[in-house]
């Protein structure tokens, strides 16, 4: 890699993410996740002093199906995972890629000043940023 060259999140994030409340069903998130085209919700915060959540594909396999519970009777704030992970815009994805090993993440939230702006995940980062070293 050409150490002069940086590649940010914010050149290979997606922007469009869809945010639930953690009171919703898990069957309300799985609409909403068909309706985006999407793996990943964001939980919002319930107040200022909250912190964001995610929840993603894999804990509602491991959570809800594996389980055999229903998916209208599981909320959202039971499987997901808070507070999530995330990752400024401006960080090079070398560094988010590392903290996705450390942690064994697959995605997480992009976040500027307080407000979610952005999904990062290991495909982001490996076909839209490795492309631009070669």
């Amino acid at each position: 890699m050409n150490k002069k060259t940086i590649i940010r999140v914010k050149d290979v994030m997606k922007t469009e993410f869809d945010m639930v409340d953690g009171l919703a069903t898990v069957r309300e998130a799985l609409a909403e996740m068909k309706a985006f085209h999407t793996k990943t919700l964001i939980i919002n915060k319930r107040h200022d002093n909250d912190e964001y959540g995610i929840v993603v594909i894999p804990d509602i396999a491991r959570e809800v199906l594996a389980k055999d519970r229903s998916p209208d009777r599981v909320s959202v704030y039971e499987i997901m995972t808070k507070p999530a992970v995330t990752v400024d815009p401006n960080m090079d994805i070398r560094y988010a890629s590392r903290l996705f090993a450390r942690f064994g993440l697959s995605r997480t939230p992009v976040v500027d000043c307080g407000k979610v702006v952005g999904i990062v995940s290991y495909s982001d980062m490996v076909l839209k940023g490795l492309m631009k070293f070669f």
